[in-house]
């Protein structure tokens, strides 16, 4: 198999973890979205967002894929925005630019794995918490799931109640081995 990798799924996911420990393994390059739009840009996606609107930084974070496909690195791993996916036709154009994995879990994991992390640089979450936070994730994932399910492959968390450095690197090395057997 060869990149770019794309990895996809609901923020909290372990997208950017995974992805560099994934890179590492690999021996490839690391691109996390949200800091490309922030070097591209100069302000970070909460800050985009919260000035310009969840619209507007939609469109500009598709040209950031754009921009970063036209580069000559082939070997690459990418960490994308949650929402990336499920706008437009995003979903579409990341399997035509590579190969692209769901990291799945569930809205309980994912809920915890957010308040262990912070909701403060997530602006759609405002300032949820507990049962309304959960609420809020299982919506937008009933929304999304269609989306992330086109991802070319669909990777479960491990569900065994740990919630961060041990899964993103169970994660990391359950994808290197799909990725080495498909080669």
């Amino acid at each position: 198999m060869r990149g770019p990798i794309y990895l996809i799924g609901y923020m909290g996911a372990g997208k950017s973890t995974t992805g560099r420990l994934l890179a590492d393994k690999l021996g490839w390059h690391f691109v996390d979205l949200d800091d490309a739009f922030l070097e591209i840009h100069g302000m970070t996606t909460g800050d985009y967002i919260r000035r310009y609107g969840l619209e507007e930084f939609r469109h500009k974070e598709k040209y950031v894929v754009e921009d970063l496909a036209e580069l000559p690195i082939e070997n690459v791993v990418y960490a994308t925005g949650g929402g990336y996916p499920c706008w437009e036709d995003n979903m579409e154009c990341l399997k035509e630019l590579g190969v692209s994995f769901y990291l799945r879990w569930s809205p309980e994991h994912l809920t915890r794995r957010i308040e262990l992390s912070g909701t403060a640089q997530r602006p759609v979450l405002g300032d949820r918490s507990g049962e309304e936070l959960l609420a809020f994730v299982r919506q937008q994932m009933g929304e999304r799931e269609n989306y992330y399910a086109q991802a070319d492959y669909v990777v479960d968390a491990p569900l065994d109640g740990r919630l961060h450095a041990d899964n993103d690197e169970d994660l990391a090395e359950r994808l290197y081995t799909m990725i080495r057997n498909k080669q």
